[in-house]
């Protein structure tokens, strides 16, 4: 047994290490956190809560990437066009498509929305031909490919549509869809070559209120205003980002999946059935939470850590769909996959990630030349397109600016170049060299994209009907490499 003397010495021992566990203070990530007892002081409990709203405010705008840029497309098609939901709004060119997020030049976008709440089940006549597209629902999962790739196998055909706790009407004649959302975007693209056949497929289209099928009114075709078009914003940022999302919340339901993310946004002011009112606190953490969240979306996107993302070891490209159209795989949700498409782009349908050779479209971007460095506007740069683009029906090369994700913006209004286009000089092999600078090289003018000084961007390829050679990677693409010239 110890002794008296003994416990007496040993309680002295312990004293100052209770002593010290009483005040506390250790250095983290998140700064310098002080403990009574192991309890967090007032001071630092203050400090927690505002990093908890922090961190998860960031990921809820990782998370909320496609609604929010779905909801901003629908206010853009709006202001820029007056369009309503179910009228359609057609966009071609240049022009049009810059209030649009890495939307492509070549071949011309008719897109209208709809709003199940208001209208109640919808009815689509698709023309036959020559198109393709899809309809999505307010998260932009693919509700039904339509066109070529869709069910009526460009035949054309009527689909309807209905919304959450909605009855289906009897159709007999019509394909079915039940809608997880409201709100639905719909588009296609007219890829005929024939302008007069293109034209016409861009105007067949009719939507209409189902309980209306027998008279329905006419459909309204729009186009943008190219003013307007200028002054939109194609992503919200700061606390527009946040006022976008909360009506998001406020109309559509909260799916299963999502609850957490909803759990996560209560204590920064949006929540389902509360008016959005933060107040200072809130303003201050959600503000810098869509900065630093944008940030994490161009890291995750522009510099993707993606298994498999590469297109081929020896050159920067990627493949632009990382995610399932549905995005769900097996065992989680892809929150990451989404995010890095949503951040640039608007839509995705199943023909985008066709694994058929000959079917669909397959797209590769660039985000950094052939040394790592981003691209500059203000210096030359070169693209070797090799022999034989792997593409049935043709390709497709488009710059974007890399802060909006729209076409770049220039005083030629040149976005892009094409294989459709006769006057693209090719070199004796049938090879194409593309050039992205302020200045274009001599006799080189019809392969030539000006870029802008002090702007960064990237560059998407589309292939359209993709061939063998590119699933099986053996069509080599280089990098885009910068032209020194001497001075």
């Amino acid at each position: 047994m110890k002794s008296r003397q003994d416990s007496a010495a040993a309680a002295q021992t312990r004293a100052p290490a209770a002593a010290a566990a009483r005040s506390q203070t250790v250095e983290t990530r998140v700064g310098t956190l002080d403990f009574e007892h192991g309890v967090p002081t007032r001071e630092t409990v203050a400090k927690l809560h505002d990093e908890l709203d922090f961190q998860r405010a960031c990921q809820a705008y990782l998370w909320a990437l496609p609604a929010v840029s779905l909801a901003q497309t629908i206010a853009n098609g709006a202001y820029a066009s007056g369009a309503r939901p179910g009228d359609v709004v057609i966009l071609e060119g240049y022009r049009d498509v810059g209030a649009v997020l890495t939307a492509n030049v070549t071949t011309p976008y008719i897109t209208w929305s709809m709003d199940l709440a208001e209208s109640g089940p919808m009815g689509v006549d698709v023309p036959a031909g020559l198109v393709a597209g899809s309809a999505v629902d307010f998260w932009q999962r693919p509700l039904t490919d339509f066109g070529v790739t869709g069910p009526d196998q460009g035949r054309g055909g009527t689909y309807l549509f209905v919304g959450p706790g909605q009855e289906a009407p009897p159709a007999t004649d019509a394909t079915v869809l039940r809608s997880p959302t409201f709100g639905i975007v719909f588009f296609y693209r007219v890829l005929e070559p024939d302008a007069a056949k293109a034209e016409r497929m861009a105007k067949d289209v009719r939507v209409y209120p189902w309980s209306r099928r027998d008279d329905p009114p006419a459909t309204r075709f729009l186009t943008p205003d190219p003013e307007k078009i200028a002054r939109t914003v194609l992503m919200p940022r700061g606390m527009e980002y946040w006022e976008r999302l909360a009506a998001v919340i406020e109309h559509e339901p909260v799916e299963d999946r999502d609850r957490f993310f909803a759990a996560m946004l209560r204590p920064l002011g949006i929540e389902k059935g509360k008016p959005f009112k933060p107040d200072e606190r809130q303003t201050k953490l959600l503000t810098e939470a869509a900065f630093v969240g944008e940030a994490m979306a161009k890291a995750n996107d522009f510099d993707k850590r993606f298994e498999g993302s590469r297109y081929r070891p020896d050159a920067h490209w990627d493949y632009v769909i990382m995610a399932d159209p549905a995005q769900d795989v097996a065992d989680y949700s892809q929150l990451d996959e989404r995010a890095a498409y949503f951040y640039e782009a608007i839509c995705l349908t199943n023909a985008m990630i066709s694994r058929v050779p000959g079917v669909g479209q397959a797209y590769l971007g660039v985000h950094r030349d052939n040394e790592g460095h981003a691209f500059d506007g203000g210096q030359s740069y070169r693209l070797h397109v090799p022999p034989d683009p792997p593409a049935k029906q043709f390709w497709s090369v488009t710059l974007y600016d890399a802060e909006t994700r729209a076409i770049i913006q220039n005083e030629q209004q040149i976005a892009d170049r094409s294989s459709r286009r006769p006057d693209l000089v090719q070199n004796a092999d049938g090879s194409v060299d593309l050039h992205f600078g302020p200045a274009a090289p001599s006799g080189l003018e019809t392969n030539w994209i000006p870029t802008v000084p002090g702007r960064a961007r990237f560059t998407w390829l589309r292939l359209f009907a993709p061939t063998e050679a590119y699933f099986d990677r053996s069509w080599k693409l280089g990098d885009i490499t910068r032209v020194v010239t001497a001075s």
